[in-house]
């Protein structure tokens, strides 16, 4: 089995992360069916949307709710989707197949992917696995010599704080945020809907304007008072071009001009830039009453052992799309220096590609004889023992 490339599905709640181990990095895929008002009677699955002509007003059918996998059949569709020969082609009775799945996943779920890879994709190894995992074995093999590490995971649905001690995960220390890309996308929506232009059905659309123009701000009061200034002297005041889906496939950001254009329609964004990337920070500027990222950090730090707090500081590393905000790193590092001992030394390591971290980390585990013998389940092995097996190895 070592001897084979692998495949590393990274099944990620608003991206597919797949690809055989013997490529360089994973293709994307939108983990979702849409449609679309000006296309009414087909179905875009997944990577399809790149086909759409006019992608204003998708409606979405999602496979995952609140961070877990619970439309099967949807899901069923985008996998046979991205396994096609039109898209990652995959002979699974031949190739072993590491899968991730969400931290403290529910048994019920952990079963439906056992049966669907093994008695439906015929797969002849399987792995389940977290993406919070793979990331420490990509970052443990990055730096060999540290005794633990921080994963922070901003994905869709949440963000992680998750601790490792000598490769281990301590799993009673992991902490979440209820703050995650979707979340962002909400909020962001509301804002506009509520200033300037209803926006609510516009999804797709206003993802890509948080993409293209939110960042995170390094001192949030002096930005707010810096997006008050008029004309020239406030920097922060943007125009957004939304796209037409004709001349415009995608908006982008430029500077306000003093004559409007007729022929454009425009968002006018100030301080939604950075004030939407700040729930991250402060959740409970929506409500929730939670700690801000910098706070849980912290305070999943000072649940450890005291000689294990100096490595930990020392080795965090960002994973996830929502961790890309211009200004996310060092806003951290700001934050975790005012609350840090001042003895302590901090290193926040930001991945060139942290959406596709976990699956280079599996891409690392494939490369793990022992691991492969002491982790992977076998066809064979399922149908002697069914869950039993499962349950005894993947360690979730």
């Amino acid at each position: 089995m070592s001897g084979k490339p692998f495949f590393v599905l990274d099944n990620g709640a608003y991206t597919l992360k797949l690809g055989k181990t013997s490529e360089d990095k994973p293709k994307l895929i939108p983990n979702a069916i849409m449609k679309a008002k000006s296309e009414r009677r087909r179905l875009f699955v997944g990577s399809d949307i790149d086909e759409c002509r006019d992608a204003s007003g998708l409606y979405y059918i999602l496979p995952f709710q609140k961070g877990y996998l619970i439309n099967w059949d949807t899901e069923k569709t985008i996998w046979d989707h991205a396994f096609s020969k039109n898209c990652c082609p995959v002979s699974f009775p031949d190739t072993p197949l590491v899968f991730t799945e969400p931290l403290f996943n529910f048994q019920p779920l952990q079963e439906g992917a056992n049966e669907i890879f093994f008695e439906e994709y015929d797969c002849c190894h399987l792995l389940r696995i977290n993406s919070v995992d793979l990331s420490q074995i990509k970052y443990q093999s990055e730096h060999p010599d540290s005794k633990a590490c921080l994963v922070i995971d901003c994905g869709y649905s949440f963000t992680h704080v998750v601790p490792y001690v000598l490769g281990k995960r301590k799993s009673d220390l992991i902490r979440r945020i209820e703050v995650g890309g979707k979340l962002l996308t909400n909020h962001l929506k509301d804002i506009i809907s509520y200033r300037q232009l209803h926006v609510m059905d516009e999804t797709y659309v206003m993802n890509q304007v948080k993409e293209d123009a939110c960042f995170v701000a390094q001192e949030f009061m002096t930005s707010m008072a810096e997006a008050q200034r008029k004309g020239p002297a406030n920097y922060i005041l943007k125009e957004y071009v939304l796209p037409d889906f004709t001349s415009i496939r995608r908006g982008y950001l430029r500077d306000p001009k003093s004559e409007p254009e007729e022929s454009v329609q425009l968002l006018r964004l100030n301080n939604e830039r950075f004030s939407v990337p700040e729930l991250l920070f402060h959740p409970s500027d929506i409500g929730l009453p939670q700690m801000g990222l910098a706070e849980l950090i912290m305070h999943v730090i000072n649940e450890c052992q005291e000689d294990i707090q100096p490595h930990l500081l020392r080795n965090i590393v960002l994973t996830g799309g929502s961790t890309m905000f211009p200004g996310f790193e060092q806003r951290l590092m700001k934050d975790l220096r005012a609350l840090a001992p001042c003895e302590y030394q901090i290193k926040i390591t930001m991945p060139s590609d942290p959406i596709g971290y976990a699956w280079q980390g599996g891409k690392v585990l494939s490369t793990n004889a022992k691991a492969l013998k002491e982790k992977f389940v076998s066809k064979q092995q399922y149908e002697e023992h069914g869950h039993t097996i499962c349950a005894e190895k993947f360690d979730i």
